[in-house]
């Protein structure tokens, strides 16, 4: 395949061909990821990509337009820990009614989220997205709908007043990315198992279910209560993955101030459920193919 005579080409045939990751590669002939790539003798001239983290309405650039609220990923770097003013039946009942459980609403204290926060804006609360539903300037509250979904899947349904909570808003195209890609989406829960003090940092073991611990491993990062961390041991026959929290840590989040036997919110790196999701696509065609 002759390198693309322009541009606009170059940039249709990454889009054409996803296995071209860099420049001077060409497609490869050959299904398997990272095989029978052979580099060129003239380097692909592609312009540089840009990205948004939320989507931008045509009407952004009107200046009569209505801020856009932001909905985007989190870092993991918790900025506040609040406090739960209100756990309970929302106070006023929902349009449409409905059957089923009903949802929560979720009321929170907080000193430093209010400046810049909205209504409709995302605030990870103890690492599940929740969208900011109140804004109550004069009590310093922040008022989230909290779905029986969420309440199912979560630890937020063992909150009660007067417990503290991880705050942490949704990440800008101008903020800096101090942990990792952690989209809010909780997996399931952990149970803590032991702290095992070392110096003046902590271990943290956590018991955690099958499906979350095959996608940890060490050295790589999950969020504990919507704390990035890092992983350092998994074992998943023994049911349990362990971290340690340095000083500024421990004084900057909820998980010390927790007991062996509480509940966590778990959410695994988003990198590897796309691996595994890749993977076992790759291994079903296979066997298709064998068959």
């Amino acid at each position: 395949m002759a390198p693309p005579p322009n541009a606009a080409a170059a940039a249709a045939a990454v889009r054409c061909n996803p296995q071209v990751l860099r420049r001077g590669l060409r497609p490869a002939s050959s299904p398997l990821p990272f095989a029978s790539r052979v580099a060129s003798t003239a380097p692909l001239r592609v312009p540089p990509l840009r990205f948004s983290l939320s989507p931008v309405p045509k009407s952004i650039s009107s200046p009569s337009s209505s801020r856009v609220p932001v909905r985007s990923l989190f870092t993991g770097i918790v900025e506040e820990v609040g406090r739960v003013r209100r756990i309970g039946p929302p106070s006023t009942p929902p349009a449409g009614g409905g059957g089923g459980a009903p949802g929560v609403d979720l009321e929170v204290e907080t000193k430093n989220l209010l400046a810049g926060t909205q209504l409709g804006d995302s605030v990870a609360v103890d690492g599940t997205c929740l969208t900011v539903a109140a804004i109550d300037a004069a009590a310093s509250t922040l008022t989230f709908g909290v779905a029986p979904e969420t309440l199912r899947c979560t630890s937020l349904g063992d909150r009660a007043a007067g417990d503290d909570v991880n705050l942490e808003r949704a990440l800008t195209p101008a903020s800096r990315m101090g942990g990792h890609f952690v989209q809010g989406h909780v997996d399931g829960t952990g149970e803590i198992a032991a702290f095992r003090p070392e110096g003046d940092s902590v271990w943290v073991t956590v018991r955690a279910p099958p499906e979350i611990l095959r996608l940890l491993v060490p050295k790589g990062f999950v969020a504990v209560d919507g704390t990035s961390l890092t992983v350092v041991n998994v074992d998943e026959e023994g049911g349990w993955f362990d971290f340690m929290l340095v000083r500024y840590t421990q004084d900057n989040v909820v998980l010390p101030k927790k007991k062996v036997g509480d509940k966590v919110n778990l959410e695994a790196d988003i990198l590897g459920k796309y691996v595994v999701k890749l993977l076992a696509g790759r291994m079903e065609a296979a066997s298709k193919a064998d068959s």
